[in-house]
């Protein structure tokens, strides 16, 4: 469909063709123009421009913006959103005083989930994922990267990689797939954390590399999950099925895992909550896409990742939501926006950077998605009338969007 968005009251988040992500200091630039009109052809953008609007083809419909914002949709690079029923029961041990990892070992966290998803059918797991689908598209995302990582065998993890494969054939927004396997140890392998990476790169990988259900491989590469020699080893293995690597990198430690994702060419290394100076300098020669998820660190009321400190050090930032049920029970973006400007002292500018074009660059589709660029994928929102972008993080609860297009996905 062919249709011309007038009143426009900012158009903004306008990157010239060929840019690809921003850094440092150009961060803080969101380019923008006032009583704007953008263009849209056969899905894609065709133009844009301030004052009156070009005389329209025969075939070309109006929207009328009634002087709201325009600006891309949110990407969000982080999600481990297939996953069977809720975990509250541990966000009341977390209130009560129990670290993740003291969770963790009574049997709950990631295990819990897996535990779960193992009774669940596919049509059901998928019907869940599916409502989430169209909570996190109500507020603003227009692409998403989703994790595998609730199995911890062959079977089940193949059962969500189908689920997210069902889902990308079923959404008009974009769905990037990871294989995360080595999120943590099986229930079958306690104890035996090698024989559970053997069986990883024996088994689960060429199984998933065979039937094409994984764009990323990823892996929780932290204290008291998965060593960077297991790592590095298991990325190795990914890399031969043509899945390039993600890393959960310094969660919970100074892990070595942005030194792995730097070494093995990872698209990104997410959290960073642990982050070191010598990350920072691993990652300035690199072009692995630092990713902060400050949603984490307010669920779990942790260090956030030092989102300034990358930005000042001249890096590109990207921030994503987590969404999952134990550490980020939300998907939604427009917060995580806020949360980075709030806690980690992002200037707006730059927090919708790193949602938009930064995070579409974390999952490899920057070139057409995540900013208002002619030739780019027509994904974007359309708020209520503002009176600037930095109202957006400002008002952090007030839903403001009005109009959401998703007119192509590209996979």
């Amino acid at each position: 469909m062919n249709y011309l968005i007038k009143n426009i009251g900012i158009l903004a988040g306008i990157q010239p063709q060929g840019k690809l992500r921003v850094s440092g200091q150009e961060m803080s630039e969101l380019h923008q123009l006032t009583n704007a009109w953008l263009l849209v052809e056969d899905g894609l953008i065709k133009d844009f421009g301030t004052g009156a609007p070009p005389v329209l083809p025969p075939d070309c419909k109006e929207l009328d913006a009634e002087g709201g914002c325009l600006l891309p949709s949110f990407c969000d690079s982080h999600t481990h959103l297939v996953y069977a029923g809720s975990r509250e029961g541990e966000f009341v041990d977390k209130i009560r005083g129990l670290s993740y990892a003291e969770i963790a070992r009574r049997g709950g966290g990631i295990l819990n989930s897996a535990d779960r998803l193992h009774l669940m059918s596919e049509d059901d797991l998928y019907q869940q994922a599916m409502e989430r689908i169209e909570e996190i598209k109500a507020k603003g995302t227009g692409a998403v990267e989703i994790k595998s990582g609730y199995g911890l065998n062959t079977a089940d993890e193949l059962k969500m990689l189908r689920v997210i494969r069902r889902i990308k054939q079923s959404v008009s927004i974009f769905v990037a797939s990871t294989f995360l396997g080595a999120h943590a140890v099986g229930r079958a392998f306690t104890g035996r954390q090698q024989d559970y990476v053997d069986m990883l790169v024996s088994e689960m990988i060429p199984e998933v590399g065979r039937q094409q259900l994984a764009d990323f491989i990823d892996v929780f590469c932290d204290k008291g999950f998965f060593t960077p020699q297991q790592t590095a080893r298991i990325l190795e293995a990914g890399a031969k099925y043509g899945m390039r690597p993600k890393i959960h990198a310094q969660e919970l430690a100074d892990s070595g895992g942005v030194e792995v994702a730097v070494e093995h060419n990872a698209l990104s290394a997410d959290h960073l909550e642990s982050m070191t100076e010598r990350d920072i300098e691993l990652l300035r020669h690199s072009t692995c896409m630092p990713t902060a998820l400050p949603g984490t660190s307010f669920f779990l009321n942790m260090p956030y990742a030092p989102g300034r400190k990358i930005i000042d050090a001249g890096l590109p930032l990207a921030i994503a939501s987590d969404y999952n049920p134990g550490s980020t029970p939300s998907g939604d973006m427009k917060f995580v926006v806020s949360l980075a400007c709030i806690k980690m002292r992002l200037l707006p500018a730059e927090a919708i950077n790193a949602a938009t074009l930064n995070s579409a660059a974390a999952m490899g589709i920057s070139h057409s998605h995540g900013s208002i660029t002619r030739g780019k994928v027509a994904s974007f929102i359309i708020t209520k009338p503002i009176p600037s972008i930095d109202y957006i993080p400002y008002a952090y609860t007030q839903p403001i969007i009005r109009y959401h297009a998703e007119m192509q996905k590209l996979h």
